[in-house]
């Protein structure tokens, strides 16, 4: 009987529901323990209240200790019954796990799920090749959990070989945006179509968040200046350097500490040529002695092998080598050489 029960309960109620396992193993257990009870001896351990029940509990996972079992006809198949009965349990339980399992995957594929994340990143909008590329180095740089909204014309999960969480539907939308966790992110990358687009989300992610760091990903840069209308602290970036967007994304403000290297009148970038005169010495010491005497900062050496940048304080710099740093003006050969020199 309880191989067809599962059947017979999903003729009315169309689908394998929770309360089908539990009613099969309730149903087997009320029916079986009176009948186990007429079938053994008078006073039958196996009948017992408190050993029936661990009886029922191992047989019907078909596990069987052998402490308790029964030994006329009538009982043994009683037991019959139970280890059917347990089958079909389980087989119940394991189709509505398989069924659920299922559901999640299908609503994580399709970006319905409702996620529970705080401190993470969030990337909004997808461009085939160039969003990967961006969550692949994001990915690699840190290991917050990484969140990827996309419009509803991104009919699917695009990146599933990735840990990647995926939300689908209108980017400005703020309902969308609470499924995606943007109130609770660390950092938010708005990457989409166009400017105009990206003005619209941008007002929805301010509206959700005053405290995650928000980059927006410009075709024009001079649309900057409506952003901050908008968000004071917004960090614009042109859209055509994904690598600039991840590493704003992760270190807010280091767009602006490039800009202010590339801009004249701070602190500017040089190039000398340490003369032959000189003597060898190591990038440490360079870089010791010209913060020193002349507040400048080695980037880069060049020993004409290779360039280095940022290599440790202990590598070698042979005569010759030209060193890049930074500074409020150009210095001299002669100048460096004595720096160093001087220690």
């Amino acid at each position: 009987m309880p191989l067809f029960l599962p059947r017979l309960i999903r003729r009315f109620t169309g689908r394998v529901s929770w309360s089908v396992p539990v009613f099969l193993i309730v149903f087997v257990f009320l029916t079986s323990w009176p009948l186990m009870w007429l079938a053994e001896a008078p006073g039958a351990a196996i009948a017992q209240p408190e050993n029936y029940w661990w009886w029922f509990l191992i047989t019907a996972a078909t596990v069987g200790y052998g402490d308790f079992f029964p030994v006329t006809l009538g009982g043994h198949l009683v037991g019959g019954y139970v280890v059917v009965g347990g089958i079909a349990t389980l087989t119940a339980l394991f189709a509505r796990l398989s069924a659920a399992m299922e559901k999640a995957r299908g609503r994580r594929m399709l970006g319905s799920v409702t996620l529970e994340l705080s401190g993470h990143v969030v990337v909004l909008g997808y461009a085939p090749g160039r969003t990967e590329r961006i969550i692949d180095e994001v990915a690699a740089d840190t290991d917050r959990a990484v969140v990827l909204g996309s419009w509803d014309e991104v009919d699917r999960h695009p990146m599933l070989d990735r840990p990647v969480e995926f939300v689908r539907g209108n980017l400005t939308d703020e309902g969308v945006l609470r499924r995606a966790c943007v109130d609770r992110a660390q950092s938010v990358l708005i990457d989409a179509r166009d400017d105009n687009e990206a003005l619209a989300v941008l007002v929805t992610v301010h509206h959700l968040t005053g405290a995650a760091h928000v980059v927006v990903a410009l075709r024009d840069m001079e649309r900057a200046a409506h952003m901050r209308y908008v968000h004071a602290g917004v960090s614009c970036v042109q859209w055509d350097h994904p690598r600039m967007l991840t590493e704003e994304l992760l270190d807010p403000g280091i767009t602006q500490v490039y800009t202010d290297l590339m801009t004249h009148g701070g602190g500017n970038t040089y190039s000398v040529k340490l003369p032959e005169s000189l003597g060898k010495t190591d990038f440490g010491r360079c870089q010791v002695a010209l913060g020193r005497r002349h507040d400048a900062t080695v980037l880069a050496m060049d020993s004409g092998a290779e360039l280095l940048v940022s290599p440790p304080w202990g590598t070698p710099v042979p005569p010759g080598t030209v060193l890049y740093y930074v500074a409020r003006q150009r210095l001299s050969p002669e100048q460096v050489a004595g720096a160093v020199s001087a220690g």
